[in-house]
């Protein structure tokens, strides 16, 4: 069994979340962005998600940041407060290990205990690996926009995925 520790962020994990986060830019469509990110841009980040009182969890493996997974304001009007907009990233030599499901899992605890009504998370459609996960969790296809981004010569179609956490409050 391996032994994966999940815990709140702190500042000095940026550099590895950055990593993290960079190989998704440069190497996937997980991020629809070209240019990698500085660690400028992770610690405003950072600082914006604690204002908000948003939680940054990291997945450890030996002491090492492997993962990272968060939620933030799904759209900055009053009316949206209880809908979320969550990120799962995982380094790529750790892959297929649990450590993404191990994240959803507490975020989604998380956003429960946060008072969040709805998680929705915007995945590239070719992203398999991801809808997969989200499925697992309930997750269900909520949208589905066309040529929303371009990148690596092609044009890319995102997907929503949205979660309900709890049907039955008002």
């Amino acid at each position: 069994m391996i032994e994966i520790d999940i815990r709140y962020a702190t500042k000095k994990d940026l550099e590895s979340i950055l990593d993290i986060y960079n190989d998704a830019i440069l190497n996937s469509t997980a991020v629809y962005d070209y240019e990698p990110h500085t660690i400028a841009m992770r610690e405003k980040w950072f600082e914006e998600k604690q204002h908000h009182q948003f939680p940054v969890l990291v997945a450890c493996m030996d002491l090492k940041v492997v993962g990272f997974a968060s939620y933030g304001s799904f759209r900055p009007w009053a009316a949206y407060q209880f809908s979320m907009e969550h990120s799962v990233y995982v380094h790529p030599d750790y892959r297929r290990l649990g450590i993404a499901n191990r994240l959803l899992s507490q975020l989604i605890d998380s956003a429960k205990e946060n008072g969040v009504k709805t998680l929705i998370a915007g995945i590239d459609a070719n992203n398999d690996s991801s809808i997969k996960l989200h499925q697992q969790f309930g997750f269900f296809e909520a949208g589905n926009l066309k040529k929303v981004g371009f990148k690596f010569n092609k044009w890319l179609d995102l997907i929503f995925y949205q979660l309900i956490l709890d049907e039955h409050t008002d």
